[in-house]
C-alpha cells in the first residue's frame, strides 16, 4: 500500500533527541581527584559513571545518591562529585528540576576552582535549558566556560558542546553548527572518543532541524558507528532515533520504523525516560503515515502519558496535537477539538510559538470540518505566512487552505493554493542532493498531489489531471536522465499523450491508486478517457492476494480464481472497447500495482483466459519518458555482453546448475565475433564495467539477484567474487551509461521489492532505465531454474527473427502456456516482466 499522510508531521518539533550528552563520558572524567582518595571510593565512582555512559541511568542516579549520602560529612569532595553525576543523569532522565535542586547548595570554597564546579555550572546550564529558560542557562554555561579557561582546560570541549546545546535548544543553527565543529575538532585533537561521537551526532541533530537530511544521516552513521564501538548505549539509541527520523522525513518508513522501534526499546532498558516519549511518538508518526490511526492513536496516547509524568509542558502540547491530528482522521472531531483546546492552552502561556502553528493546523482542519470556512482560512494562512514554520507544514497549510476554497466551492482559489503547495515540496525535493533520498521523498507528500488530481477531475479537465500525476512519476529517473527541472512543471509544455500511442501503436493505460477513489486513464492515439476505479484499500487486497495464488502451486486458470477475475473486471473491463485483440497496451502502474503482472488476470470471454493471449504488455514508469524515448529500434545493432555462470559466493548463492545451458541457448543467437561472454572466474561486477557495456545493444545475467527494500540501491546482480566484493549493485549500475536495447536480468526478483510513492519499483530494473537502457526484462518473483532456460530460448529465438522484445516475450511465454507442461503455470512464466525506459 502506497503509504500516505492527512496530517502535519507528528513530532516534528519533539522527533529529535539531543545526542551531546556533556557526559563526561571522557577518560580524563576523574581529573581533579587527588591520589589521597582511597581505591574502594575511587572505583565506587567509576562504577556509577561506567552506568551513566551507558545508559544505565536509573542505576547511575542511585549508585551517586547512595554515595553522595554516605561521604556528604566525610569527604565533601566526593560528596559533590557523587551529586554532580547524579544530577547529570537526572537531566538526561528528563528530571531537569530535580536536577537543579540537587546542586542548589553552596559549593565547598575548595572546589571552587575544581572540575567539579565546571560541571556543576555545565549540568545546571544544561537543566535551564531544557525548561526552556534561556538566560539563566546562558549565564551558567559562561561560568563554566571561564572556570575551565582558568583552571580546567581538559573540559573546554565538553563546555563548547553544552553551548551547542543550548544553542539548539533556542533554534540558533548556525552558532550551534560552529560549537558543535569546534567541539569535534578539540575532541580528535585530545583523542577523546566519547566526546568525539556526541559532537558527529549533534552535527547530524543540527543539519537535521535544517531539513539537510542526507548530510544529517552521515554524521549520525558516523556517530552510531563509534558509540557502538564503546558501549555508549544512551548515545547509541539516541542516535538511532534521530536516524530514524531523517528516513521518516525522507518517506523510508520502513527504514524509520526499525531505528525508532529499537530506539524506543533501548531507551526503555536504560531508563532514558524522556528520550522513549520521543520514539513512542515517532513510532505513532510511521503508523499514522502509513494510514493506521488506530495504531498511531495508541502510541500516542503512551507519549502523552510520558510527558504528563514528566511535566513537560512542550511534549504535553506536542502529543495532544498528534492526538487530535489521529483523532480528525477517525471522524472523532470533537475529541479532537477538545485535545487541541488544551494544546493551545499549553502553547500559550509557554509562549511557545513552534508547537501554536502546529496547534493551527489541527485548528484548521477542525474549523474545516466543521464547515467553519472562515476560521479555518484564518489558521491555514497564519502558518503560510510564519517563517518560523516548517517546510513540510507549511505545504500541508497550502494545501489545506486549497481544500477549503474547495469546500467554498472557488476552484480557482483552490487550484492556486495547491499549485503553491506543489512548488513548496518541490522546492523542498530538489535541495536533496543524493538519488536515494530524492527517490523516496514525494511519499511524504503524494497525498497532496492526489487531492489537486481531485480537483481538476472534479471541474471536468481530466487531461490537467493526467498532467499533475505525470509530474509525480518517475521525477528521479527523468532527472536522471537529463530532464530539465523546467520541463516538470504544470502546465507540462508539448504535453500530448495521443502522440505517445501513436508513436508507438500502443494503448497506455495509467493508473493512480487513492485512499477515497482510484482513476485509469486510457490513452489511445486519438484520445484521452478517464475511470473512475476503487479506493486503493480494495484493489490492495485483490492484488495481494492474487498475486499469492498466482505464485503458488495450483493453476489459477484451472482453479478459475476469483481475484484475477475481479482484477479484470476492476482494471480492465472498464476500458475492454478501448482495447482491440491484438493491441499492444503500456501500463503506467501505481502502488501495489507495481507488483501485479496484468498478463495473468483472467479475461472472462469467450472463455477464461489469460489477457495475455489478448494482447502484447509492456510496463512503463511515465509518459514524459516515454515522450522522450528514442524511436523504436530496428535491431540492426545486435552484439551482445552476456554475463553470468558465476561461481558460488557462499551457501547463500549456490551454483545455477542450469545457468550454463541458457548461456549456450542465448549464444547462438548471435555470431562470435559480435558477442563479449564473462562466465564462472571471468563474472565479476569488475569486469562488467571494464567490458564497456555501453558499446552493446543486448546485455544479458544469468545470476541469482537480490531486492533490497530498505535501501533499493543496494539490490544487485550476485557474480563472482573479487576481493571482499561479489555484488554488482543497483548504485553502480547507473553511474555507466547504456545504449542497450534490450537488459535481461535472468534472476530472482530482478524487478525489485520496494514501492516509492511517485518513483514505483525501485530495483535492478530502475537502474538500468536510469542509465539508460531502452528496454529490460526482469523479474518479479522467484524464477524456475528449468523452465527459465527455455523461456530465453524462444525470446532470443524470436528477436533473431526481428520481432520486438516485448512481442519476443509474450510469444515466448505463450509457448510455456501452450506446452501442455507443468511450465504453464504462471509461476514459471509470469515472473518476468518487460520495462520500457525512455
Amino acid at each position: 500500500m502506497r503509504a500516505r499522510r492527512g496530517r502535519a508531521s507528528a513530532g516534528q518539533r519533539h522527533n529529535l533527541s539531543l545526542i551531546c550528552l556533556l557526559c563526561a563520558i571522557l577518560a580524563a572524567s576523574l581529573a581533579g581527584c587527588s591520589p589521597r582518595h582511597s581505591t574502594s571510593v575511587d572505583a565506587a565512582y567509576r562504577a556509577a559513571r561506567l552506568k551513566f555512559q551507558e545508559g544505565d541511568l536509573a542505576g547511575a542516579i542511585q549508585a551517586s545518591d547512595e554515595a553522595s549520602r554516605r561521604y556528604s560529612h566525610t569527604d565533601p569532595e566526593w560528596a559533590w562529585r557523587f551529586r554532580t553525576l547524579q544530577a547529570e543523569a537526572l537531566v538526561w532522565r528528563g528530571l531537569s528540576g530535580d536536577a537543579l535542586a540537587l546542586l542548589d547548595s553552596t559549593l565547598p570554597t575548595s572546589l571552587e576552582t575544581s572540575d567539579i564546579s565546571v560541571r556543576r555550572e555545565m549540568v545546571r546550564g544544561i537543566a535551564y535549558g531544557f525548561l526552556r529558560q534561556f538566560d539563566q542557562a546562558q549565564e551558567h554555561l559562561l561560568a563554566a566556560q571561564e572556570l575551565a579557561k582558568a583552571s580546567q582546560p581538559e573540559l573546554l570541549g565538553e563546555v563548547t558542546l553544552d553551548r551547542g546545546t543550548l544553542a539548539v535548544l533556542r533554534s540558533d543553527y548556525p552558532a550551534a553548527d560552529e560549537y558543535f565543529r569546534q567541539s569535534l575538532q578539540l575532541a580528535r585533537e585530545k583523542k577523546e572518543s566519547f566526546l568525539e561521537a556526541n559532537s558527529l551526532g549533534s552535527l547530524g541533530l543540527i543539519a537535521m532541524r535544517q531539513e539537510h537530511f542526507g548530510e544529517s544521516i552521515d554524521w549520525y552513521k558516523q556517530s552510531l558507528e563509534l558509540s557502538r564501538s564503546l558501549g555508549a548505549r544512551t548515545s547509541t539509541a539516541k542516535t538511532l532515533g534521530n536516524m530514524g527520523w531523517s528516513y521518516y522525513r525522507m518517506g523510508d518508513y520502513d527504514a524509520a520504523l526499525s531505528l525508532f522501534t529499537e530506539a524506543e526499546k533501548t531507551s526503555d532498558q536504560l531508563g532514558l525516560v524522556k528520550d522513549r516519549q520521543i520514539w513512542l511518538t515517532n513510532l505513532g508518526a510511521v503508523h499514522h503515515s502509513q494510514g493506521d490511526f488506530s495504531g498511531a492513536e495508541e502510541f500516542y496516547e503512551k507519549a502523552l502519558g510520558i510527558a504528563r509524568t514528566l511535566e513537560n509542558k512542550a511534549a504535553v502540547s506536542e502529543s495532544l496535537n498528534d492526538l487530535s491530528f489521529a483523532e480528525l482522521e477517525q471522524g472523532q472531531v470533537d475529541l479532537a477539538q477538545q485535545h487541541n483546546q488544551e494544546a493551545s492552552e499549553i502553547e500559550r502561556s509557554s509562549h511557545d510559538q513552534t508547537g501554536t502553528l502546529y496547534s493551527w493546523v489541527v485548528a484548521g482542519r477542525i474549523q474545516t470540518a466543521k464547515n467553519q470556512f472562515a476560521a479555518a482560512k484564518k489558521c491555514f494562512t497564519q502558518v503560510i505566512e510564519d517563517p518560523a514554520a516548517d517546510t513540510s507544514l507549511r505545504w500541508e497549510a497550502q494545501a489545506r487552505l486549497g481544500q477549503v476554497y474547495r469546500a467554498e466551492q472557488q476552484p480557482a482559489a483552490s487550484e492556486r493554493q495547491f499549485q503553491q503547495s506543489i512548488e513548496t515540496i518541490e522546492k523542498a525535493r530538489a535541495s536533496l542532493n543524493r538519488e536515494e533520498f530524492r527517490l523516496s521523498f514525494l511519499t511524504s507528500a503524494i497525498e497532496f498531489y492526489d487531492e489537486y488530481i481531485d480537483l481538476l477531475i472534479s471541474q471536468g479537465r481530466p487531461s490537467d489531471a493526467l498532467q499533475v500525476a505525470e509530474l509525480s512519476r518517475a521525477r528521479t529517473m527523468a532527472e536522471g536522465l537529463g530532464f530539465r527541472s523546467g520541463a516538470l512543471t504544470f502546465p507540462v509544455r508539448n504535453f500530448e499523450p495521443q502522440r505517445i500511442a501513436r508513436r508507438f501503436n500502443s494503448i497506455v493505460l495509467s493508473y493512480r491508486l487513492g485512499s477515497q477513489r482510484s482513476y485509469l486513464w486510457v490513452v489511445t492515439p486519438s484520445r484521452v478517457v478517464l475511470f473512475t476505479l476503487p479506493p486503493e484499500q480494495e484493489i490492495d487486497l485483490l492484488v495481494h492476494s492474487y498475486r499469492r495464488a498466482a505464485v503458488g502451486p495450483r493453476d489459477v486458470l484451472e482453479t478459475q480464481n476469483a481475484e484475477g477475475k475481479k482484477l479484470f473486471e476492476v482494471l480492465i473491463a472498464p476500458a475492454n472497447d478501448l482495447i482491440p485483440n491484438g493491441s499492444r497496451v503500456t501500463v503506467l502502474p501505481d502502488g501495489s500495482l507495481y507488483g501485479l503482472n496484468f498478463e495473468t488476470l483472467l479475461a472472462p470471454f469467450p472463455q477464461l483466459h489469460y489477457w495475455i493471449e489478448d494482447v502484447t504488455i509492456t510496463n512503463a514508469n511515465s509518459l514524459l519518458l516515454l515522450a522522450a524515448s528514442t524511436s523504436e529500434s530496428t535491431m540492426g545493432s545486435r552484439n551482445l555482453l552476456l554475463i553470468g555462470d558465476p561461481m558460488s559466493a557462499n551457501k547463500e548463492f549456490p551454483d545455477l546448475p542450469q545457468a550454463p545451458a541458457e548461456m549456450s541457448r542465448i549464444e547462438k543467437y548471435f555470431p562470435p565475433a559480435d558477442q563479449t561472454v564473462l562466465s564462472r572466474d571471468r563474472a565479476t561486477a569488475a569486469a562488467y564495467f571494464e567490458s564497456n557495456p555501453g558499446k552493446y545493444s543486448f546485455v544479458h545475467f544469468v545470476a541469482h539477484g537480490t531486492a533490497s527494500r530498505t535501501s533499493p540501491l543496494d539490490s544487485a546482480v550476485v557474480l563472482t567474487k573479487t576481493g571482499d566484493s561479489y555484488k554488482l549493485y543497483a548504485r553502480d549500475i547507473i553511474q555507466r551509461h547504456l545504449r542497450a536495447d534490450l537488459v535481461t536480468i535472468s534472476a530472482c526478483r530482478g524487478a525489485g521489492e520496494r514501492t516509492y510513492s511517485g518513483e514505483g519499483l525501485v530495483g535492478l530494473t530502475w537502474a538500468f532505465l536510469r542509465a539508460g537502457a531502452h528496454s529490460v526484462i526482469a523479474a518479479l518473483w522467484e524464477v524456475n531454474d528449468n523452465s527459465t532456460p527455455q523461456l530465453m530460448d524462444q525470446l532470443y529465438s524470436e528477436i533473431s527473427r526481428g520481432t520486438l522484445p516485448d512481442a519476443a516475450l509474450r510469444n515466448a511465454k505463450l509457448s510455456l502456456i501452450r506446452s501442455g507442461t507443468v511450465y504453464r503455470k504462471p509461476f514459471y512464466w509470469a515472473p518476468f516482466q518487460i520495462y520500457r525506459g525512455s
